[in-house]
């Protein structure tokens, strides 16, 4: 039998708005919102303000004399390129060079790392730095001691503003504010390359977080969003998503995100193996498509060249509410030497839909 499905603090708020709920990474969660659904959340995030539920997302505590130096053997971004007060976007690979879990990783001091990986991989990264830990330096599954509020937009500063929290934080820069009695963890970071904020209260104080912030951000014109505006979102930047665009059988150097990589780092798990295949170079690559025929790009799709030869194949795909055409990501094979902007096919159920090969992200970013 499976584990019953896991749900966030605000799932009673989740319900009363009326949300379409679905099964994601072992928890139940809202795809879309009675009144709205997902194109009139999607632009609320692009135009003014969406408020996300993502306490699905995993939380870890790494603790102890030396933990911060500890996880820089661990994972594969340079964390003494940071300091206290700043988080920093990482890999957790395989010996083989595949990616366990993408996270990030907010350093409190040198003894104390907050860890916030993706739902399905949280207890797999937990049991992964605590085999490798050593003694005293303790990781702690805090998954269900935290809520997490992914605030988004234009609007998104003005909107904690009126609930008197700081805004004024550099890009991956994060603080803990007092909030009603109780402490919020503030980040400058999102999943949407938009301007926007994530929130860590504690797990009980997050409903009436959710709350104050929903009504904040009603002044702007903004909304309760879904994971389905968070992918559509998401897929417009080439944001990936893990078990799709990178997992252990994709690797940070075909996935792209090789900026994720301390190279000269003497150690890091997965070291060798992304050395030696950045080295020789990846056998398939990440890349855009974007339709110039009508019909909506899905991941799992052959992509064709001209000839009709395969090529390649979708790992996340969409429409755009932005651009109004289907998009996807998709690696293709390196062998190929196809450029940007080459004219391919992706095969939709027998039907060949026509784009263009690229490079996201496919709308500009104001993440910064």
């Amino acid at each position: 039998m499976p584990a019953p499905l896991l749900h966030s603090p605000l799932d009673a708020r989740h319900r009363t708005l009326g949300a379409s709920m679905t099964a994601f990474g072992g928890w139940e969660m809202p795809i879309s919102y009675a009144g709205s659904g997902v194109v009139a959340e999607h632009t609320a995030v692009r135009t003014a303000v969406g408020v996300f539920d993502v306490s699905h997302l995993g939380k870890v505590l790494v603790s102890g004399p030396g933990a911060a130096a500890f996880l820089n053997r661990c994972l594969t971004a340079d964390l003494d390129r940071i300091g206290p007060g700043q988080a920093q976007y990482t890999l957790c690979c395989t010996p083989s060079g595949g990616v366990l879990d993408d996270l990030i990783a907010y350093r409190v001091s040198d003894d104390e790392v907050f860890l916030v990986p993706n739902a399905a991989n949280s207890a797999s990264v937990a049991a992964v730095l605590a085999a490798a830990a050593p003694s005293p330096v303790q990781v702690i599954d805090q998954h269900r001691d935290f809520g997490v509020l992914a605030v988004q937009g234009p609007a998104a500063a003005t909107t904690l503003e009126r609930l008197g929290l700081p805004t004024d934080l550099p890009y991956l820069a994060f603080v803990d504010a007092p909030w009603t009695g109780g402490t919020v963890r503030i980040c400058r970071t999102g999943y949407t390359g938009e301007h926007g904020y994530e929130l860590l209260p504690a797990w009980d104080d997050a409903p009436a977080l959710f709350d104050a912030v929903l009504a904040a951000a009603a002044e702007s014109g903004g909304r309760a969003a879904g994971l389905g505006a968070r992918d559509t979102l998401r897929t417009e930047m080439g944001y990936a998503l893990h078990g799709q665009d990178l997992g252990p059988t994709i690797s940070p150097v075909q996935a792209r995100i090789g900026w994720a990589v301390g190279w000269t780092k003497p150690e890091f798990f997965g070291r060798d193996a992304l050395l030696a295949e950045r080295e020789r170079g990846p056998g398939r690559t990440a890349r855009g498509l974007v339709a110039t025929g009508r019909g909506v790009l899905r991941a799992d799709l052959d992509v064709l060249d001209a000839d009709g030869a395969v090529i390649g194949r979708t790992t996340s795909g969409t429409f755009s509410p932005t651009l109004g055409k289907g998009i996807a990501l998709a690696l293709i094979d390196t062998a190929t030497g196809i450029a940007d902007g080459a004219e391919v096919q992706v095969d939709v159920r027998g039907r060949r839909i026509p784009a263009q090969l690229g490079r996201p992200p496919f709308v500009p970013s104001h993440v910064r």
